[in-house]
């Protein structure tokens, strides 16, 4: 598709109602200021549990905390799948979460086998596998929401088209 034609796609889409466009920017300042808020508060509590964690811990659930987080992967690949197969959107969002817990999984392997003889194998499938496909996922999905098409806004004072980034 040319951009004359995108162009001409994007003229002939209704603009938004302002009102629905005021409420995008409201939902996003408000998300904004939470995630804020909550980063903020991430910092000395971060401090807190690096100052006062013990540097060895005896689990009770080992099997249990490995086998569901493998299982909470299995799910997310296997969704990814099938919404890549049935090109349904929701693929970006489970692309992502695989992509995240594929990222988790290589740094908890890593780190928790730290002066043992599996350290090694852990760091080449984190090297190799795990990393490789995280990047892979996230490029993809990169990729899907650049090829996305957004509702446009309004245009600006001076007759320019605004960019709908603005309203997410």
């Amino acid at each position: 598709m040319s951009d004359t034609q995108v162009d001409e796609l994007e003229e002939a889409a209704p603009a938004p109602p302002p009102e629905l466009l005021e409420r995008i920017r409201r939902h996003r300042r408000h998300t904004l200021e939470v995630l804020t808020v909550c980063a903020v508060a991430l910092v000395p509590w971060t401090v807190l549990l690096a100052l006062s964690l013990p540097s060895g811990y005896k689990v009770h659930h080992w099997r249990v905390a490995w086998v569901g987080f493998d299982v909470l992967l299995l799910v997310a690949m296997a969704a990814t799948t099938l919404f890549g197969w049935l090109r349904h959107r929701a693929v970006i969002l489970s692309g992502l979460a695989t992509a995240v817990l594929l990222i988790g999984d290589a740094w908890f392997d890593v780190s928790l086998a730290f002066g043992t003889p599996e350290v090694w194998l852990s760091a080449a499938l984190a090297l190799f596998v795990e990393l490789p496909l995280a990047g892979y996922l996230i490029h993809r999905v990169t990729r899907m929401l650049s090829l996305a098409q957004w509702p446009s806004a309004p245009t600006g004072s001076g007759g320019e088209r605004t960019t709908g980034s603005s309203a997410c």
